[in-house]
């Protein structure tokens, strides 16, 4: 059957194998199957699409390991950041032999937020403590730096903000625009990651005014130490870490998003190991955005195992996808594909798996 595709899908062919398919990216060029058995050969064309990606945006192409560098030791990438030079979230630099911020402190980051009625469209939402909450908002903060370069972003413009570091607000200020009518802070980007001290003293503020919970939605990069500060903040306000583990393969996150998966499934056990503290509203949740062509059924298939051996309580979204910057040629996720996932996570053992935003998803491939 030849399926009529909307004219942003295009095939692409596989540099490696010379398969052709829609279901292969452009820019990537290279397909799942040869990133997860000839990763020597295909992470090479993944860090050349990095490159030039992060090029596009005035970011540095790969974290700086200058030897005799400063260190930064804010997510997994200990930058070591020579002279002059700034760190691969763009927000840090080194100037006369000492470490600067120049974002991501309570003094400032880059961010914009804005007040979303609830209930929200939050990945978390349907396991959250405000899900049935009316006539308030969640502050939705977004935060204008990350720690990947998903070549899929969907909300790529953060990089904007973080090549130009604006806009900037204090920790302070962004406390104060938590009103009474404010439920819940919800942390965003881009990542919160690289301006975790920031999103620290500012929920601090907020929740020495007023009760309020604090939510996050993170790729888990974060120092270790940063990350159970994250902890304290939800368990006692009663919000959520939301972790979006986007490959179980290491070769294929890299691939996706620049970067190794090891600190994320680290971190994501270590919140597991708290969940029964408050398994409801659930302390942690995660997420998959089902990637054509790339992020499939074995990849869930073993997300899901790893998720339900820390605790098969722990709920989990499946995410249709939309193309988005270096891979904007591939379809939305099809139904067969999100449907094939979802039976994939059930039979890991998961009992609390649903596929979020359905409206995207399509018969565009089987």
């Amino acid at each position: 059957m030849r399926w009529i595709l909307p004219l942003m899908v295009r095939e692409a062919t596989c540099r490696i194998c010379q398969a052709r398919s829609i279901l292969i990216s452009e820019q990537l060029g290279a397909c799942a199957r040869c990133i997860r058995l000839a990763p020597e050969v295909a992470l090479p064309l993944a860090h050349e699409a990095h490159a030039r990606c992060r090029r596009l945006f005035g970011l540095p192409e790969r974290p700086p390991r200058a030897a005799g560098g400063l260190p930064c030791q804010i997510c997994v990438h200990e930058c070591r950041i020579p002279e002059g030079a700034v760190g691969y979230c763009g927000l840090r630099t080194s100037r006369q032999g000492k470490l600067v911020s120049l974002a991501g402190t309570s003094e400032g980051a880059v961010l914009h937020w804005y007040y979303d009625p609830l209930p929200t469209n939050c990945v978390a939402m349907p396991f959250c403590g405000e899900r049935r909450t009316t006539g308030k908002s969640n502050l939705a903060v977004f935060y204008g730096a990350c720690t990947l370069n998903c070549l899929f972003c969907q909300n790529w413009h953060y990089m904007e903000n973080a090549s130009r570091r604006q806009p900037v607000q204090s920790a302070a200020a962004l406390a104060q625009a938590v009103t009474p009518q404010v439920a819940c802070i919800c942390y965003f980007g881009g990542d919160p990651t690289p301006q975790l001290p920031h999103a620290i003293a500012a929920s601090r503020m907020a929740l020495q005014a007023r009760e309020v919970r604090i939510c996050w939605e993170s790729n888990g990069t974060m120092h270790p130490t940063l990350l159970q500060r994250m902890i304290e903040l939800s368990l006692e306000s009663g919000g959520t870490i939301k972790f979006d583990l986007k490959a179980w393969s290491e070769p294929l996150h890299i691939a996706l998003t620049g970067v190794g998966n090891r600190r994320t499934l680290e971190n994501f056990a270590t919140v597991a190991s708290r969940f029964q503290e408050r398994p409801d509203p659930p302390l942690l949740v995660a997420s998959t955005l089902l990637v054509p062509g790339y992020v499939d059924e074995e990849e869930v298939r073993a997300i899901s195992r790893f998720i339900a051996r820390l605790n098969p309580e722990i709920p989990y979204v499946l995410l249709g996808f939309y193309p988005h910057l270096f891979m904007d040629n591939l379809p939305t996720t099809s139904r067969a594909h999100a449907e094939r996932c979802l039976k994939a996570a059930q039979q890991a053992g998961l009992r609390r798996v649903r596929i979020g935003n359905p409206h995207l998803l399509s018969d565009l491939y089987p």
